[in-house]
């Protein structure tokens, strides 16, 4: 049998693999909801400013005094899940650890980003943050307060040690690693917001292409880094929202201009050191297949099912030969809680993908949400392995 990590590896190389693959990403509520029904968790010694998990919500939250703190097993053990990420989400602000507290309540915060973007967070369930106001909004204000502190390695922005560590603990396993980051796209909307953003990618295309300049460099340098300091993994995703449910947030023409050259550029540059690129994107995702397929990324996520024309049968058959797929299935499938209804939606979605010659990791098409109980995933992940041999 092949191990996780080659599975994985020949899915997104195009080399043959014995079997579908298997990942997916559950909430942290989640996760806090489902041990209630019976997922295992385990004791781990913190020293005073780690983090620990908090039982009540799943959040995390700092070690005030050193001891031993249960947190639950990770996903990418307990399912056995063929993908599991290592790290490090470094700072990317311009400002480096720069948080400020503007407004609290019980249920939600209000924080201002070291990109001068105030965001509104729920304190107690995942949900992405509300827009409430931002300081970068014109090409003056970027330059004179955030591009310089962009322009040099800043090795204190990476959590080396921890992403060593975790970087170790799955090449044991042997399961297909990865690191990764948001990019320049979401970079944009929690540095500007939509509406500077959206304005400037057609009023004023040289602030945005500098925008993007700066931080393909700053990507770049900063990745360099860390593959020497921690060491190289199995891949690469980097996380771009481009779509919405009926479409994508710009025209193809506009982010062939001044958004898919960067991605080209990371891809090539990440293709440099021979490790795969998957890029996710929410939202409808049929106009930008091509581009997608043209700047390189070996493999699509998550096919959001909502949207408009996202058909992962049509994908695969138009485009199957020159990309992988991870993700696809409807997660409201899961939140039925029918063992009638995953069985038949499940064995139906991974056998089409495989008759359709689709180079697949199974998953649901977005994350999984506090809806779906814990037997029904059980229940799915069982289905998935009686249909994942080629």
């Amino acid at each position: 049998m092949m191990t996780s990590q080659e599975v994985v590896d020949n899915l997104l190389r195009g080399k043959p693999a014995e079997r579908v693959g298997l990942v997916d990403g559950p909430w942290s509520d989640t996760i806090a909801a489902w041990v209630v029904q019976g997922y295992p968790t385990r004791m781990v010694y913190k020293e005073m400013g780690e983090q620990r998990w908090r039982r009540e919500d799943g959040r995390t939250v700092d070690v005030e005094v050193a001891g031993e703190y249960e947190e639950p097993v990770p996903p990418w053990q307990h399912f056995g899940y063929d993908l599991a990420g290592v790290g490090p989400w470094f700072d990317i602000m311009p400002w480096r650890e720069h948080e400020e507290l503007i407004e609290e309540t019980d249920e939600w915060d209000v924080r201002r980003n070291g990109a001068g973007a105030a965001l509104k967070y729920w304190k107690h369930k995942s949900g992405t943050p509300e827009h409430i106001d931002f300081r970068m909004v014109t090409r003056e204000v970027w330059e004179r307060d955030y591009r310089p502190h962009l322009l040099e390695l800043d090795p204190q922005r990476v959590k080396v040690d921890e992403a060593r560590e975790n970087l170790a603990e799955v090449t044991a396993a042997q399961v297909w690693s990865h690191m990764g980051h948001m990019f320049i796209w979401e970079l944009m909307r929690q540095s500007m917001g939509d509406v500077t953003m959206y304005e400037s990618l057609i009023l004023d295309p040289a602030w945005i292409h500098d925008y993007n300049r700066v931080y393909t460099d700053f990507y770049k340098t900063h990745f360099t880094f860390m593959f020497e300091k921690i060491g190289i993994p199995d891949g690469v995703w980097l996380y771009e929202d481009l779509g919405y449910k009926n479409g994508l947030f710009a025209s193809p023409k506009v982010l062939a201009e001044v958004i898919f050259p960067y991605y080209r550029e990371m891809i090539d540059f990440f293709h440099g050191y021979d490790l795969p690129v998957v890029l996710h994107t929410c939202g409808s995702t049929a106009q930008a297949m091509p581009l997608i397929i043209d700047v390189g990324f070996d493999a699509v996520n998550p096919m959001e099912r909502k949207a408009k024309d996202n058909d992962p049968f049509v994908f695969a058959e138009e485009y199957g030969d020159q990309i992988a797929f991870i993700g696809g299935l409807d997660a409201r499938v899961f939140e039925t809680n029918d063992n009638d209804i995953i069985r038949r939606e499940v064995a139906h979605y991974i056998d089409g993908m495989k008759e359709r010659g689709a180079r697949l990791v199974f998953a649901s098409d977005h994350s999984i949400s506090t809806n779906t109980h814990y037997d029904s995933y059980l229940y799915a992940v069982q289905v998935y392995r009686e249909h994942m041999m080629y």
